[in-house]
């Protein structure tokens, strides 16, 4: 049966939140992996040792759910009427991430979804969508698409109140991670891995370039940016491509996965300009590039205030704050002012046109790291290509992690808020000396 972790972080009280800050020694003593500080992620929050082992040996080892809000699960009606007339579907989908699963349903069904949430493709993940017309339901190669009824809104983003987890941790060094429930709440809310790429950790790169007006850099790094984790296979290409006499050969040997490429390569070929190259690629996979720098900057600020000793879990004067509406559900946002509002996580103002860098602590810090970088937040709105302007918002700091329970096998099953990484917490768990490898 489970081992619940109960009362780690059930509680509902900032001050019982608090995390206790490691020392700049203790947390420069652990060895983060280099590919983690490519991402901004340059420490660990936890003292625990790390268990080792692997995650996503099969796609059915990660399993993933989404939560509806309760305002939209609760009122789902079995047929349609003048009220009850937005079609929610569910998703399941095993072995492909949800930009080609769209795609894959388009192709093979002729139904045109929308998914509310991105998830990975070394999964096996249940998720909700919706869609135009009369047909709803289907199976294609990787996906089963089924109809769960009809909802009085059109189901959006702001609907998914966060994600169940089912990970089963493979050759683990120990079983009793009793050690470390007592510290899940020291984990910090970075972006993991997947937003930058991965093995090849370019998202971020692009976003960077674009965001400069370095569009042919853009395209070029993309097409030929590569790190040591990336694969032989990859690597080979990537050579190739960084002279454009190969581009035509490369579009001959170029694999059916490296479709974004092939889009660019074809885009090159036919001589349109960087920009029209750029949109090539999808538009929901483009924004990435914009929002993956933002997070990468994030990461980087995150991990600069945690070495300074900052809490990340506790509001002072001028941070902005969510207040919680439930142990998943982030409501309103407000400037901490005093202790009369109860029940605050901090957050910082992600970089965005709109970003100011006077808001406070976190925001002080993320403007220096900004000059660093010589970007500023007028720079996020690009004229050139304005589908990829991106305002700033606001990001929790703490992973906010519930309900957590283990089994001795080692299986784990927790929640944690829409937007943050499971592999956030199984990093801090299980410690990997190379995360690819490890299936990070």
């Amino acid at each position: 049966m489970w081992k619940d972790s109960k009362p780690h972080y059930r509680t509902e009280m900032p001050q019982e939140n608090k995390i206790i800050c490691l020392s700049n020694q203790q947390i420069m003593d652990k060895d983060v992996p280099n590919i983690d500080k490519l991402a901004g992620i340059e420490l660990y929050s936890t003292k625990f040792d790390g268990i080792g082992g692997s995650i996503k040996a099969k796609n059915e080892d990660f399993k993933v759910i989404e939560i509806l809000v309760e305002s939209i699960s609760s009122d789902i009606s079995t047929i349609p009427d003048k009220s009850y007339k937005y079609p929610i579907l569910l998703l399941q989908k095993n072995g492909l991430d949800s930009n080609h699963a769209i795609i894959e349903i388009l192709n093979q069904l002729g139904i045109k979804i929308r998914v509310l949430g991105i998830k990975d493709s070394k999964a096996v993940t249940t998720q909700y969508a919706t869609c135009e017309g009369k047909k709803f339901e289907g199976k294609t190669t990787h996906t089963n698409l089924t109809l769960l009824g009809f909802s009085k809104h059109s189901i959006k983003k702001s609907h998914i109140m966060g994600n169940q987890f089912e990970i089963k941790i493979l050759n683990p060094l120990k079983n009793d991670i009793s050690e470390f429930i007592t510290e899940i709440k020291s984990i910090p809310n970075y972006y993991g891995l997947q937003r930058f790429g991965s093995e090849r950790l370019v998202t971020h790169l692009v976003g960077r370039e674009i965001i400069k007006r370095n569009f042919k850099k853009a395209v070029e790094i993309f097409l030929c940016h590569t790190t040591e984790y990336d694969t032989q296979f990859s690597k080979e290409i990537r050579e190739k491509c960084n002279d454009p006499k190969n581009y035509g050969h490369v579009m001959k040997t170029i694999p059916r996965g490296m479709d974004l490429e092939r889009n660019l390569l074809r885009s090159l070929i036919d001589g349109k300009g960087y920009i029209s190259t750029l949109r090539s690629v999808p538009i929901n996979i483009r924004r990435l590039f914009v929002h993956a720098f933002q997070a990468f900057m994030f990461n980087k600020c995150l991990s600069s205030m945690i070495k300074n000793g900052e809490s990340i879990s506790s509001c002072i004067k001028n941070d902005f704050c969510f207040k919680l509406e439930n142990h998943l559900t982030l409501g309103k946002l407000m400037k901490y002012q005093d202790n009369s509002f109860t029940n605050l996580v901090p957050a910082m103002h992600l970089p965005g046109y709109s970003f100011k860098s006077a808001d406070g602590r976190f925001e002080r810090k993320l403007s220096s790291l900004m000059k660093e970088e010589n970007i500023s937040a007028k720079d996020f709105y690009i004229k050139e290509m304005q589908e990829l302007s991106v305002e700033g918002g606001f990001r929790q700091l703490p992973l906010l992690v519930n309900d957590f329970s283990y089994y001795d096998n080692l299986f784990v099953k927790f929640k944690i808020p829409i937007g943050s990484y499971a592999t956030i917490l199984l990093r801090e768990l299980m410690k990997p000396k190379d995360p690819i490898k490890s299936g990070f």
